[in-house]
């Protein structure tokens, strides 16, 4: 790696490039090449721009088939480098025709280069994730870019010269990107095949939503982690040489992740008890909702507002939470009112479980029941009681529409919800005189 640093050799690769410059550049068939390229890259972005609309609006109209969709949704954004590569590709075949094929040399390249830009554009529109399609995207060009330049086989050397040894190891900067490389497109396999693998997995109707769940983690965990075991090993880096390494990093990792490991360990216990499931409604602290997903490090609960709520596992195994669907969807809900003195407490009974039949939610298996729970200062004092089998409907919604089912019954039957009332009573009345002043004269 020293040997790199020598001024002797930057100086020999500086005159190489200033000889390659004055003998490919400053002659006029290349300067007309780059003036051309300039020209045909205006025309192009002008018929481009005018042509795209035309073809976005042709595909909106047309079905496309769900497994093509990307790929044809991207023909309007790679427009204006179809018809720059057709004009190319015209003007090659003019100057092959009127003088000699060398005098193409720079637009050959230029042509090679956004063939290779188009085709990798295309092929990269199959990884769903955008972040790593853009980044194979500019990998996979930059060494189609250095090789149709021959640059390829001198950037290598180059990178492999870059190294540092420990011991019998040698990390050599070509070593790295091979292994940043193969690590990326290990980690793309990996997700897409656990994803398949759980979508399989998902359609056993067998197994309950827990072991689906636990099942598809355990999979993408394993995966993933042959992944890197196989990036890290195809580059040469021996595995037995960082043992005691990552045994050392284990522990400080052990010591500051206390928190991510308790909620890792919290979710496989979740998992295999069975307590909580996708689809369960449950109550926790002031959070009423039903879950949506079990991660590997939260459980998302989305509530009746749309708001969703990422609960660490370990609170989950820690606190105290109400299932309200753990082995029974079915929950009874409870209505305190009171009514006049005045009224039939019997017929009361009646109407009020009449009244809590009538909306839809209520089970009709288990009928609302009604009790005189006891004699208020101004009411007689009721409880109803009725079920319903969908509490991630919402709870207060039912509510309500039984309270508005009792208030328009006791209308009907002239049934009077009381207002609380004093009354005072003086034992020992004063009489009270009130005796006329004589009028001054």
């Amino acid at each position: 790696m020293e040997e790199f640093f020598e001024p002797g050799r930057f100086a020999a690769e500086f005159q190489s490039v200033v000889e390659w410059t004055l003998h490919h550049i400053t002659n006029i068939w290349t300067l007309l090449q780059v003036v051309l390229l300039v020209l045909l890259f205006g025309l192009s972005a002008y018929l481009g721009k005018h042509a795209r609309p035309a073809l976005s609006s042709r595909l909106d109209r047309i079905n496309i088939p769900a497994r093509v969709a990307s790929q044809i949704r991207v023909l309007p954004t790679v427009l204006t480098p179809l018809i720059y590569l057709l004009l190319l590709g015209t003007a090659i075949l003019v100057i092959q025709q009127l003088t000699w094929p060398s005098r193409s040399y720079l637009l050959g390249i230029a042509t090679n280069l956004l063939t290779a830009w188009i085709v990798i554009r295309l092929v990269t529109t199959f990884v769903n994730n955008p972040a790593l399609a853009k980044t194979l995207a500019f990998c996979a060009w930059t060494v189609a870019a250095l090789n149709i330049t021959e640059l390829l086989d001198p950037t290598v050397a180059l990178l492999d010269s870059l190294a540092v040894s420990f011991g019998d190891l040698r990390i050599s900067l070509l070593t790295i990107v091979k292994g940043m490389l193969t690590l990326a497109l290990l980690l793309w396999a990996a997700s897409a095949l656990s994803r398949f693998l759980e979508r399989r997995i998902n359609q056993v109707p067998d197994l309950t939503p827990s072991v689906q769940v636990l099942l598809g983690k355990l999979l993408k965990i394993t995966l993933i982690s042959l992944a890197v075991v196989i990036a890290i090993n195809s580059v040469g880096i021996d595995l037995t040489a960082l043992a005691v390494f990552s045994g050392a990093v284990g522990v400080g990792i052990g010591f500051g992740l206390q928190k991510v490991v308790s909620n890792l360990i919290s979710g496989v216990i979740l998992l295999l008890d069975k307590s909580i499931k996708p689809g369960d409604v449950i109550e926790l602290g002031e959070t009423f909702g039903w879950i949506s997903s079990l991660g590997a490090r939260y459980v998302s609960v989305v509530t009746r507002d749309s708001k969703e709520y990422l609960i660490p596992n370990e609170d989950l195994i820690t606190q105290r939470v109400v299932n309200w669907s753990f082995s029974d969807k079915l929950i009874r809900m409870e209505i305190t009112f009171g009514v006049s003195y005045d009224c039939d407490p019997h017929e009361v009974r009646r109407i009020a479980r009449e009244a809590a039949s009538n909306p839809d939610r209520v089970v009709s298996e288990r009928p609302p029941v009604c009790h005189l729970t006891g004699f208020g200062d101004s009411s007689l004092d009721f409880v109803l009681r009725f079920w319903i089998k969908d509490p991630s409907g919402g709870v207060a919604n039912i509510k309500g529409e039984v309270l508005l089912a009792l208030w328009d019954a006791f209308k009907e039957h002239d049934i009077e919800i009381p207002y609380p009332h004093n009354q005072i009573i003086v034992k020992d009345p004063i009489v009270v005189e009130s005796r006329n002043r004589p009028t001054e004269a």
